[in-house]
């Protein structure tokens, strides 16, 4: 045991060494510390590598596809306008009032198979418009933006790095994506009570970019607050790309808790509520969503990629899996690697003691990888990385810990919301497309990020006493 504990303290403290100080990226990080992990638990570097590249394979082969459909999804929201879509009809529903909401329930939802780095590009100059149009405070709309598209991205699959937990945990998918979307949803919103008189006292500008040529409504009238713009899809097409999957994965878990494996409605059920299969469903929607808005798709495409493309075609079969290919990239990788030092860890002889030593000292089992998920975040910034380690960490503990995989990744999940800071690029990202400063970027991302984090695994917890989760 005392050389299991050594080898995870030694090999953590590498990766955070090596991202952290020496900038080097994640993918070096991950394989010197599971090399030097595997060299301290006495593999020998032949054992050692093999292992890491078992689990580098089996994580891109979980979610390899997953991250490069929900890549194409990204494109298919942004040049059909499907977020300017979500924005309008949420900017309907609050008949004008609490606008932060509508930016901020559409980023929930783009989130959930999408990059947040991704969706916070998609989204922010939505939020500045909205700001300068309804002469609201930016501290509010940014605040209440990022935060949401956060939650769901650490905490609902079939965002990558919250899937990638999910699987590595075995845990129940369906049940994942139910309680991580009501524990975000009841942190973003408890959150947004507490925190929205704060927020809303800091007019700081928008980007400058964004609202050009854009004035002030003359009204408190909500429809003079909608964004207009030609050939905008209607919602359900809108969000049809983004809940097709979700819905499919869920009624596959349900299907699977209350029928019979040879039932055939379960087999077909499975069969669409494969992970893989309904992401590539949600990406037909998207290309269905771009056909029947052609002209708009065309010239959003060809504004954001400088291109001059005249086929549809060639932009949906060419165009946006080349971009989603850029940019699901490095998220495959370093998800990869994240696996295989996983890897390293979970098959240590001494893993599934550590549990036991955990409960004899008498700290709660469930709060375990909330810690882990918090510690992991804070030290290595990227939520992927930081989930996935705590996942190997916890998946040898989980008979001692008395929770399910379920409550392990859903409490993983939110405990990666806590302190992103300057080591996570998606708080540089939130900086620049929220036209923040650091001290900012702290407040509405940092500060209000951790007070959700907090709330999530509150409720989380509270799901596990009561049973429930």
């Amino acid at each position: 045991m005392t050389q299991f504990i050594l080898a995870i303290i030694i090999s953590i403290a590498v990766l955070i060494f090596f991202i952290v100080k020496l900038n080097v990226h994640p993918v070096i990080s991950l394989f010197v510390a599971g090399m030097l992990a595997g060299t301290i638990l006495g593999n020998g570097p032949v054992s050692t590598i093999t292992t890491i590249a078992n689990g580098f394979g089996g994580t891109l082969t979980s979610i390899g596809m997953t991250i490069i459909f929900g890549s194409i999804i990204a494109c298919s929201i942004r040049d059909s306008g499907a977020a300017k879509s979500m924005v309008n009809f949420f900017i309907s529903l609050f008949r004008g009032k609490n606008l932060e909401l509508a930016t901020g329930l559409a980023a929930f939802i783009m989130s959930i198979p999408v990059f947040g780095d991704v969706t916070m590009v998609l989204i922010s100059p939505l939020c500045a418009i909205i700001s300068k149009r309804q002469h609201k405070a930016m501290g509010l709309m940014a605040s209440m933006t990022i935060l949401p598209l956060n939650l769901t991205h650490s905490m609902v699959p079939p965002t990558p790095g919250i899937l990638a937990v999910a699987l590595l945990l075995e845990a129940d998918l369906g049940m994942v994506i139910l309680w991580g979307i009501v524990c975000s949803l009841i942190a973003y919103l408890g959150t947004w009570v507490l925190m929205r008189g704060w927020a809303s006292k800091d007019f700081y500008p928008q980007k400058p970019e964004y609202i050009e040529g854009v004035e002030e409504a003359k009204s408190n009238d909500y429809r003079d607050l909608l964004i207009k713009e030609d050939g905008l899809p209607n919602v359900v097409a809108a969000m049809s790309p983004i809940l097709l999957p979700v819905i499919l994965i869920a009624i596959a878990s349900f299907a699977d808790m209350t029928m019979d494996a040879e039932n055939s409605v379960r087999i077909f059920l499975d069969t669409l509520g494969n992970r893989n299969i309904a992401l590539f469903l949600g990406v037909c929607c998207g290309w269905l969503l771009a056909l029947s808005h052609k002209d708009k798709a065309l010239a959003s495409y060809n504004q954001s990629s400088g291109k001059k493309e005249t086929s549809l075609s060639k932009m949906l079969f060419n165009g946006w899996v080349g971009e989603a290919l850029e940019v699901a990239l490095a998220p495959l990788i370093i998800t990869g690697f994240g696996g295989g030092f996983a890897q390293i860890i979970k098959e240590a002889p001494a893993a599934g003691q550590l549990g036991d030593v955990i409960a004899a000292i008498g700290f709660p089992g469930l709060l375990v990888p909330f810690v882990i998920g918090a510690a992991m975040e804070c030290a290595v910034g990227s939520r992927t990385t930081a989930g996935m380690t705590a996942a190997g960490l916890c998946l040898p503990m989980l008979g001692s810990l008395g929770i399910s995989a379920t409550a392990c990744a859903v409490m993983i999940g939110a405990g990666t919301m806590i302190v992103s800071h300057v080591n996570d690029s998606g708080w540089w990202v939130s900086m620049s497309m929220f036209n923040m400063d650091t001290t900012r970027t702290f407040k509405y991302n940092t500060l209000v990020g951790g007070i959700a984090g907090v709330i999530a695994g509150i409720v989380g917890g509270i799901l596990i006493v009561v049973g429930i989760m």
